[in-house]
C-alpha cells in the first residue's frame, strides 16, 4: 500500500493492529460484494453487527466499553473502512461521529447508559437530522420545530439526505424549541417507531448507492422531556459533531484516493499495448507520480490532525482545510485512474469510477467545498462572506 514516506513506520502496535483488523475486514468482508451492492443500490446491513463486534464504532470515545484508542488509530479506520467503500465509512462514521458522539458529550447519564451500549455493538443504528430539503449549506435556518407540551415535546418538521435513516432505530433530530425565548436549536432523541415519523428512502442515487440514505419526516412526533440532550443548546451542538465527522472523512478520502491508486498502477503494470506494459510509458509514470504525490500529501495533512486533535488544539477551520483539499484530492485521483484503466475503468470489475462517484457525494456532504472555502477565507481574513 502507498506509504511513500514511511508514515506508517511510526504507529504504535495498537494503531498498526486497528489499521490490520479494519484492512482485513474490508478485502474479506467489503470488497467482493461491494461492487454488486453499488449496482443493486442496497447497503450490505448484514456488516452492521460485524463492525460492531470490531469496535469500529466511535473507538476513540471512552467510558461505557467503549476502546478509547488514539485519534490517529480512529484516522487509520477511516482510512481502511473508505478504502473499501465510503458508504461503509459513511454509516461507521455517522454511527460513531454523529450520533454516538453528541449523545457521549452532551447526553445525560441515562442517555448515554441507554444508546452507547446498544450503538457501539450495531444492535441499533443511529442517524444524525440536521439537513432539510429548504436548508443545506444554512442549517441555522432549519424550519424544524418542536414545542414544548407539559413533560413532553411535539416535533414538525423533515430532513433529507440523511444517512442510515431507513435502517435507523434512533434519529438525534436538531429542532427549534420554540418554547424557549430565541428558540435555540437543540437536539432530539427520536425513536423510529414513534407516531408520527417516517424514514422513507432515497432511491435512484447516482452515487453512493451502496450507502442507505433517506428522509426524516416528523408530523406531531412527542418525545419526552428526558430525550432531549441536556448538555447543548444553539448551532454549537451539531456543528461540534460535523468537527468530528469532518475529521473522518478527512482520512476516509486518502483511503478512496490509495485504493484507486493502487488499482490503477496494478493495472498499469499487467496491461500490455505496443509490446510492453502501459506503465513503461511516460506519460502513464507521470500520472502515477503526480496521484502518489497529492495522496501522499493529503496523509500529511491526516497525520497532522491527529496530532493536533491528541493536543486538543486542533481548530473547526483546521478540519474544513484537510476535508475540502483532500476530497478534492480524491476526486482527481480517482478521475485519472479510471483514465488509466481505459474502457474496463468504467466497468464494477475495478474500483476507480465507483469512488469516482461516490467522491461526487463526499464533495459536498458535511458541508460543500465551496462553504470550507468560505470558512477558510473568513478565518484567514477574518470577514464572514456569509452573513
Amino acid at each position: 500500500m502507498l506509504d511513500y514516506l514511511g508514515l506508517e513506520s511510526d504507529l504504535a502496535t495498537e494503531e498498526r493492529m486497528i489499521r490490520d483488523t479494519a484492512r482485513e475486514f474490508v478485502d474479506q468482508q467489503v470488497k467482493p460484494d461491494i461492487a454488486d451492492h453499488f449496482v443493486e443500490g442496497t447497503f450490505p446491513t448484514d456488516l452492521v453487527g460485524e463492525m460492531g463486534e470490531l469496535g469500529f464504532y466511535a473507538p476513540n470515545l471512552s467510558g461505557h466499553d467503549l476502546p478509547d484508542v488514539g485519534e490517529r488509530a480512529y484516522g487509520l479506520l477511516m482510512q481502511e473502512l473508505e478504502a473499501g467503500d465510503s458508504g461503509v465509512r459513511s454509516m461507521a462514521s455517522v454511527q460513531g461521529a454523529l450520533v454516538m458522539y453528541p449523545i457521549h458529550a452532551y447526553g445525560s447519564d441515562e442517555q448515554k447508559d441507554r444508546w452507547l451500549p446498544t450503538l457501539a455493538s450495531g444492535e441499533e443504528v443511529g442517524c444524525f437530522g440536521l439537513t432539510e430539503p429548504e436548508h443545506g449549506s444554512d442549517p441555522s435556518s432549519m424550519e424544524t420545530r418542536a414545542e414544548r407540551d407539559g413533560d413532553e415535546y411535539v416535533l414538525q418538521g423533515s430532513k433529507t439526505w440523511i444517512t442510515n435513516s431507513p435502517i435507523a432505530d434512533v434519529a438525534l433530530v436538531w429542532a427549534r424549541d420554540t418554547s424557549a425565548e430565541d428558540s435555540p436549536v437543540r437536539g432530539f432523541l427520536v425513536e423510529t417507531d414513534r407516531d408520527g415519523v417516517s424514514t422513507d428512502k432515497i432511491d435512484e442515487k447516482l452515487s453512493m448507492r451502496a450507502s442507505i440514505t433517506g428522509s426524516i419526516g416528523l408530523s406531531n412526533v412527542r418525545v419526552p422531556e428526558d430525550n432531549v440532550l441536556p448538555g447543548v443548546t444553539g448551532m454549537k451542538g451539531p456543528l461540534s459533531c460535523l468537527t468530528q465527522a469532518r475529521y473522518g472523512i478527512a482520512w476516509g478520502a486518502v483511503g478512496a484516493a490509495r485504493d484507486c491508486f493502487e488499482v490503477a498502477r496494478e493495472y498499469a503494470s499487467d496491461r500490455e499495448q505496443f509490446g510492453s506494459p502501459i506503465a513503461r510509458f511516460q506519460l502513464q509514470q507521470e500520472k502515477l507520480a503526480e496521484m502518489a504525490t497529492q495522496i501522499t500529501l493529503g496523509q500529511l495533512l491526516a497525520y497532522r490532525l491527529a496530532e493536533l486533535k491528541e493536543r486538543d488544539e486542533l481548530t473547526p477551520q483546521q478540519v474544513s482545510m484537510a476535508k475540502r483539499n483532500n476530497v478534492e484530492m480524491a476526486r482527481e485521483v480517482s478521475r485519472t485512474a479510471r483514465e488509466m484503466l481505459g474502457g474496463n475503468g468504467i466497468t464494477t470489475d475495478y474500483s476507480p469510477m465507483r469512488h469516482l462517484a461516490n467522491i461526487e457525494t463526499v464533495y459536498t456532504y458535511e458541508g460543500t467545498h465551496d462553504i470550507h472555502g468560505l470558512i477558510l477565507g473568513h478565518d484567514l481574513t477574518g470577514i464572514p462572506a456569509f452573513e
